[in-house]
């Protein structure tokens, strides 16, 4: 047996023998195939262990762009007899619209955003001279409810009902926001 210094000393002056240095085709495969299974099971930690936190990112975005915008929906209407049938042919399914004008929350509108590659409603409320988007997305059951209450100085509120993630979103104080979904899920569904 040789010294690990002799082994070094062969290594760095190339006298290890071909067999020594090139690894079989088994090794090789079983490498590729451990390197494949490490980095999908860590693309699936990160991305889909958080999905929640990714879409409240991609949201408060939305919610910021239609901030800037000229207007900030597609379609302007107090109205929800006007609003939901809008976005039948837009969307797959037509959202829930609910008035809330009487509560001071009143609808100005909607738009469509797009979550990942599908389309989803978007509903534009109103508080004092705040704007509220209620965005409501395909509820998915794997789906970890670790829903940030802020997201770059927006306030995040989230909920499941019926098979519906909703996901309301401004810079109205987290009381309010809060007082919103609550009137919201408390109203009668519309016929």
């Amino acid at each position: 047996q040789p010294s690990w210094r002799a082994l070094a000393a062969s290594i760095a002056f190339g006298g290890l023998t071909r067999q020594h240095v090139q690894p079989s085709w088994r090794a090789l495969a079983a490498s590729i195939a451990l390197t494949a299974m490490v980095a999908s099971s860590s693309t699936w930690f990160v991305v889909g262990s958080q999905p929640a936190i990714a879409t409240a990112d991609l949201l408060v975005s939305d919610h910021i762009r239609a901030l800037m915008a000229p207007e900030p929906v597609d379609v302007v209407s107090s109205d929800r007899h006007t609003v939901k049938p809008w976005f039948n042919g837009r969307i797959p399914n037509s959202p829930r619209v609910v008035d809330l004008a009487k509560d001071n929350f009143p609808l100005i509108g909607g738009r469509i955003d797009v979550v990942g590659q599908t389309p989803v409603p978007t509903l534009v409320y109103r508080h004092a001279k705040h704007m509220i988007s209620l965005t409501e997305v395909p509820a998915e059951s794997r789906i970890l409810d670790r829903t940030p209450r802020t997201v770059n100085g927006y306030n995040v509120v989230r909920w499941i009902e019926n098979g519906v993630s909703y996901w309301a979103i401004s810079d109205v104080a987290l009381k309010d926001l809060e007082d919103f979904a609550r009137l919201f899920r408390a109203s009668p569904t519309e016929l």
